[in-house]
């Protein structure tokens, strides 16, 4: 009975002991997560391996895992920049991004956990001023904005891409102008849109006169062609047949032949 505690104390330090190294060699990757791999005492960062996937994984305990995100993620940016006539823009934007996986390990070595701002936000701002600086306010305020958001993607994402960064989108969101630059562009753009209605008014106005001269210069070719045709001959005729039709009729009368001035028929009625 005497030696039981004397067993006991190394069995409980032992099983302490295990119990400390697991809970420092557990590492559980949550979802949307990966796990880059330092070993203290065999080469530092690992990069020729996948980065640990998610769930849970027991390394060595001196060695360490670093977590990241890498599913899409969103960075907000405001910022000042100069358009090509040298006056000052706020520029609001934002970008889609996620860490390259297969490149995670040379990420974490080479730019670290605080890659977001040592990389992709300073060149989300150099392409922004490169990019502005090639347009007016003008241009800025209404017809460029999509141009815009598209150059600013395609030279931040030329630049990420080597730094182990996928950019997805890069999303202008707002541009803001001085007040009187401005009040000066709405007022342009009203004046050039008041200009357009009364273009457009003229040239209505003008189709619409050209149509009634048409249509009145058709009635008065057919007019004149009617009238070529109409002969004397031909109106005796027709007046003859239309004065058979008439005698036709129930109703009393009397035909008087030849007593017309053109020689056509008479008829008179007896009421």
């Amino acid at each position: 009975m005497d030696r039981l505690p004397k067993i006991a104390l190394p069995v409980v330090a032992v099983i302490i002991f295990a119990i400390i190294l697991i809970s420092k060699s557990a590492v559980t990757i949550g979802s949307g997560e990966a796990g880059v791999l330092y070993k203290t005492f065999g080469g530092g960062v690992v990069t020729d391996e996948p980065a640990l996937g998610e769930g849970f994984h027991l390394v060595a305990p001196w060695n360490k895992v670093y977590v990241y995100e890498v599913r899409q993620q969103e960075v907000f940016e405001k910022m000042q920049v100069l358009s090509s006539n040298g006056l000052e823009i706020k520029l609001d934007a934002s970008a889609w991004f996620q860490p390259k996986y297969g490149d995670l390990g040379k990420l974490h070595q080479e730019k670290g956990e605080s890659y977001v701002d040592r990389v992709l936000l300073p060149t989300i701002r150099s392409a922004a001023r490169s990019v502005v600086g090639r347009y007016t306010p003008e241009q800025l305020y209404s017809s460029k904005r999509d141009a815009i958001q598209q150059e600013i993607f395609e030279e931040t994402k030329k630049i990420v891409d080597g730094q182990y960064i996928q950019l997805n989108e890069v999303l202008v969101r707002d541009v803001t102008l001085p007040p009187t630059i401005k009040e000066a562009i709405e007022r342009k753009l009203k004046q050039e849109q008041e200009s357009l209605e009364y273009e457009f008014r003229l040239v209505t106005a003008s189709k619409e006169a050209e149509k009634v001269r048409i249509e009145a210069q058709g009635k008065a070719d057919a007019n004149r062609i009617l009238s070529a045709s109409l002969t004397d001959k031909i109106l005796q005729d027709k007046g003859i047949d239309a004065t058979l039709e008439l005698s036709k009729s129930p109703n009393s009368k009397v035909v008087i032949v030849g007593s017309g001035d053109s020689g056509l028929p008479l008829i008179l009625g007896n009421n």
